[in-house]
């Protein structure tokens, strides 16, 4: 922030002195020029996603949020407001019970147990996947190198020859 300032001072002490306004742009064309180009970088190494991947599950206040959608509607048809539904939710589960929050709680521990099931499975499969074609890979080395020798093989009993 100081040195904001002091650029800022900088720029129109040489407007004083006579120096215009190229010398400033130019000073301040170089400082952008430089955050342009951090700016454009992206992060390396995000993976991509796996659209097969299964989909984690709902946590028990989206359970609740579910149900209270459907309610809330029923009471309030002409609201059209997401924010405000999403609101009154949040309210409302805050000021539950645990005892009163416990339906939603069960359900989302039963969602949670079928999820890690299917994630174990989809796991499975993926290794078994790459486990395959790296057995196709290596297939392909091992024909490949006997095909060499092969060759080299013939060459030697026609030299003998």
């Amino acid at each position: 922030m100081i040195l904001m300032f002091i650029d800022c001072f900088d720029a129109d002490f040489s407007m004083k002195a006579g120096k215009g306004k190229a010398s400033t742009t130019k000073k301040n064309d170089s400082k952008l020029s430089v955050k342009k180009a951090a700016a454009g970088k992206k992060p390396a190494g995000k993976a991509a996603k796996d659209p097969n991947k299964p989909k984690r599950p709902a946590s028990a206040f989206f359970v609740f949020m579910e149900d209270f959608r459907k309610t809330y509607k029923e009471k309030h048809p002409t609201n059209k407001s997401v924010s405000v539904v999403g609101k009154a939710g949040g309210d409302k589960w805050k000021s539950m019970s645990d005892a009163e929050k416990a339906p939603f709680v069960a359900k989302a521990e039963k969602r949670k147990v079928e999820y890690n099931k299917v994630l174990q499975a989809y796991n499975k499969k993926l290794a078994e996947g790459n486990d395959e074609e790296d057995e196709e890979e290596s297939d392909k080395s091992k024909s490949e190198i006997n095909d060499e020798d092969d060759s080299e093989g013939s060459e030697e009993e026609d030299d003998e020859e």
